[in-house]
């Protein structure tokens, strides 16, 4: 698949406001500051098309993208340590949530993960809750430029083996960097099997 146009379409912070759910959609979403809005730039071909900072939690609304004129990429709000108050916190779980168990068209949530650490609590509860609402997941553990290729693998199997303790399956893997555009074409070709134009 090649992505030829991509357009801002929408920014919402509520499920009623946002584009009639007669296209398909993908979305992105992981613990603020894992380079989520870098990631769909580097996709998209697009500098600065999602707005990006050094400052976590600058992704405060749910953003379309519509692609190629036929269907939308999405821009969810990260969760985590952003240095917001409590309660634009749980605003922004609120209408996340909702998006998440009512947007009927939503095809795959790419769920992003630094493959620097250990897996998180805050992102393997996120993942089992996905999991119990039946939400079509994928992962894209990201700044694999900062790995050697064999601690890329050890981060990988810490994740397998601890989402096995609990899961039948695993989602589809995804390895990513922004700086040498590692992961770009395997997303690409991953869409390409879900949107053909």
């Amino acid at each position: 698949m090649k992505i030829v146009t991509a357009e801002h379409i929408k920014s919402v912070t509520k499920l009623g406001d946002c584009p009639k759910n007669d296209r398909l959609e993908v979305a992105f979403i992981g613990r603020s500051n894992v380079g989520k809005s870098s990631l769909i730039n580097l996709l998209l071909d697009r500098k600065k098309l999602a707005k990006t900072s050094s400052t976590p939690g600058k992704t405060q609304t749910i953003n379309f993208y519509l692609i190629n004129n036929t269907w939308y990429m999405v821009d969810l709000p990260g969760y985590g340590w952003a240095r917001v108050s409590k309660k634009k916190k749980l605003a922004w779980s609120e209408f996340v949530r909702d998006y998440l168990l009512n947007r009927k068209n939503l095809h795959c949530l790419f769920i992003l993960l630094d493959g620097r650490h250990e897996p998180q609590s805050i992102d393997l509860q996120f993942l089992t809750w996905t999991i119990e609402q039946k939400i079509p997941i994928a992962l894209v553990f990201t700044k694999a430029d900062k790995l050697s290729r064999n601690q890329i693998i050890q981060s990988i199997e810490r994740y397998k083996k601890t989402l096995l303790k609990d899961w039948a399956f695993l989602p589809e893997i995804f390895i990513t960097s922004i700086k040498d555009l590692r992961g770009k074409d395997d997303i690409i070709r991953y869409l390409g099997s879900i949107y053909p134009v």
